[in-house]
């Protein structure tokens, strides 16, 4: 059962895995010796990535989460009376490497292909992945969240970046699905019993 935590969980653990595998195989691969580090950024950290400080930085960007569709009106399972799974969230990212030098065509395009190879081998984040979080929303051992690939209009992603402010930079898209946020159901305070007492109206 994963509290509110799930979602910063989530993109913080997705970042922390990415970041293992690129250390990990730009130590074997010589093709691959840009420095790079994969980071969980926020609105403002996008807005003003001047002073953010994102030069060689792929991004992870949350821009969207929306109710899941097959979930919309779920409240309570069945088998888990005292569990209250509120929401069920899809998560939508935008993933962005940033680099401040003018040669930087062959890294932007060599470490986002990398990251597109990575999440299309693991499109299913288990709890050994999703541990990597700094965040403990209590996930489950036998929980899993789906990883999809989204292909937004051109339209969809400008209007975004312009929202956003700084120019666009080659960009892609993923969607994070089933991610369940519950809460433990509190039982009320017991209830307290009353008596009343019968009083006969009649006159003596």
């Amino acid at each position: 059962m994963a509290d509110y935590q799930a979602v910063f969980a989530v993109g913080d653990a997705l970042a922390k895995f990415l970041q293992n595998s690129y250390d990990a195989q730009t130590a074997t691969d010589h093709n691959l010796v840009v420095p790079c580090s994969f980071k969980l950024v926020s609105s403002a950290e996008i807005a003003n990535e001047d002073q953010a400080n994102l030069d060689k930085t792929v991004s992870l960007y949350l821009h969207r989460i929306t109710l899941n569709e097959g979930f919309r009106s779920a409240t309570r399972l069945q088998n888990s009376p005292g569990e209250q799974p509120i929401l069920f969230l899809d998560l939508h990212y935008l993933i962005t490497y940033w680099d401040a030098n003018a040669e930087g065509a062959e890294a932007e395009q060599k470490i986002l292909i990398w990251t597109m190879q990575q999440l299309q081998s693991n499109p299913i984040l288990d709890s050994s992945i999703l541990s990597l979080s700094s965040a403990a929303p209590g996930w489950d051992v036998t929980e899993s969240i789906q990883l999809i690939p989204v292909d937004l209009s051109l339209e969809d992603v400008l209007r975004i970046w312009d929202a956003l402010g700084p120019k666009y930079r080659l960009t892609i898209s993923y969607l994070v699905r089933l991610v369940r946020v519950d809460r433990s159901i509190v039982p009320g305070m017991p209830v307290v019993a009353t008596r009343f007492t019968y009083q006969d109206g009649g006159t003596s």
